[in-house]
């Protein structure tokens, strides 16, 4: 099914920048009468194979939204081992994302990650910094808000240093104060679980993003399901606003 899958693909026409709202991890052990965590390290094995995916179809940009700005309010214990898991995967996964010229990037605020996963997050930045392929965004203390307030204080920042005027600001040179500056807008979201929101993430840049909602919880999210969101995306009529 995943060959028969991946020859309808058209490889000229596939999303330039895809993000994935990573949800069913809890729901996934609940049902198997597993611990929440237990989803969470499932939900980690697919994070790595869809990267690997992504890069062999052509996708330049992949953006995961692995931990908002909202997910502090759920248990600590929770909390905590997601950032253990986090370290863990970062730090074995490393040499396979530079052997595969990925080159790693953070969004969100770092500032209150706890130490040894922010140490481990920007060793992978940093290492990966001169690659050239996919650039896997890895979004972390994220919510689509804070980006555009981040935004805004850059250039009323920029402003007040006379660096720009503000007749310079316009809505394509804003997106260089975002988080994702300089990268294109999101051409294709996907939301596994059966949710049908965008819970806060990466709002300014969806403005014209294709939705793929899928009932399928994250844990089993494996390729054949990649294929189809790029299936139903090359599908769409993608006018922008035009006719």
């Amino acid at each position: 099914m995943q060959e028969n899958l991946l020859e309808q693909i058209d490889l000229d026409n596939v999303p330039e920048h895809v993000a994935i709202i990573l949800d069913g991890n809890g729901r996934w052990a609940k049902k198997r009468f597993f611990p929440r965590f237990k989803g969470h390290q499932e939900g980690m094995k697919r994070v790595v194979e869809i990267v690997e995916k992504s890069s062999d179809l052509g996708i330049k940009y992949l953006s995961v939204y692995a931990f908002s700005t909202e997910n502090w309010k759920r248990p600590e214990s929770e909390v905590s081992s997601l950032m253990d898991l986090l370290v863990y995967y970062v730090e074995i996964q490393l040499a396979k994302l530079k052997k595969n010229n990925v080159k790693v990037m953070t969004l969100g605020d770092l500032s209150i990650i706890p130490p040894k996963s922010k140490a481990a997050i920007e060793k992978a930045c940093s290492d990966t910094k001169d690659n050239t392929g996919m650039v896997l965004n890895i979004a972390i203390n994220y919510g689509g808000r804070s980006d555009i307030i981040h935004g805004v204080k850059g250039v009323v920042e920029d402003i007040s240093n006379k660096k720009i005027s503000i007749d310079d600001l316009t809505e394509i040179s804003f997106k260089d104060y975002l988080y994702t500056s300089h990268q294109p807008d999101i051409d294709l979201l996907i939301r596994s679980g059966g949710e049908k929101r965008v819970s806060n993430f990466m709002l300014y840049q969806m403005a014209y993003a294709e939705l793929y909602f899928t009932d399928c919880l994250w844990p089993d999210f494996k390729e054949d399901e990649l294929y189809k969101a790029v299936l139903e995306y090359q599908n769409r009529n993608r006018r922008f606003g035009g006719v």
